[in-house]
């Protein structure tokens, strides 16, 4: 179980991802469906979410 959950909001939401899988996150299904963010987990399984900018 996670303590911490963070959430990320970058510029560009698809660039942080593919930049953040590249370093080795994974990304993950909770059950989220069609949702504006990504679910992502590092390494050691921490998850945290890259946000869209609203717009």
């Amino acid at each position: 179980m996670s303590r911490l959950h963070l959430d990320f909001r970058p510029d560009e939401q698809n660039a942080e991802v593919a930049r953040l899988v590249a370093l080795g996150a994974e990304r993950i299904d909770v059950g989220q469906g069609d949702a504006s963010w990504v679910m992502l987990a590092d390494p050691e399984g921490n998850e945290f979410c890259v946000l869209n900018q609203p717009g």
